[in-house]
């Protein structure tokens, strides 16, 4: 039982994990500020706002992720395809769960509220699931 759980905490703790936060935090900075302009400066729609921080975010991800934290140097269309439908699929779970789960959360707010925490636990999820989807599936070592 022990080994199980410091082989995940093994996942978690090393020197990729820090770098995918780092490129995550810029990201964030870029996508979550494009994604909170597009909804509240710009009166978007929560999925054209939340869609708009994943296609700039994760064109920037690709990037730092595949040169700096994964260190994957040669071109493969796999891997583009990988990648796209790994942030798709994320997208969908977590930005699918998070909104249904904030409404019912914050049923007695606004709906700019709900929709603003969700955005937020959607960014949280999806940063979760794409990591361990980039680690072990599209920058996966051969």
């Amino acid at each position: 039982m022990m080994k199980k759980k410091m082989k995940i905490f093994n996942i978690f703790y090393d020197k990729t994990f820090f770098k995918f936060i780092i490129t995550g935090i810029i990201n964030t900075f870029v996508g979550a500020g494009i994604m909170f302009a597009f909804y509240n400066l710009f009166h978007c729609s929560y999925w054209l706002s939340s869609i708009m921080n994943y296609v700039i975010g994760s064109i920037v991800s690709f990037l730092l992720n595949k040169y700096w934290t994964f260190k994957s140097n040669l071109f493969s269309i796999k891997e583009v395809i990988y990648f796209i439908i790994n942030i798709a699929v994320c997208f969908i779970i977590a930005y699918g769960a998070a909104k249904p789960f904030a409404m019912y959360l914050l049923s007695d707010y606004s709906v700019k509220v709900q929709e603003n925490v969700a955005m937020f636990i959607g960014m949280v999820i999806f940063t979760l699931l794409n990591y361990l989807s980039q680690r072990f599936i599209v920058f996966k070592k051969a």
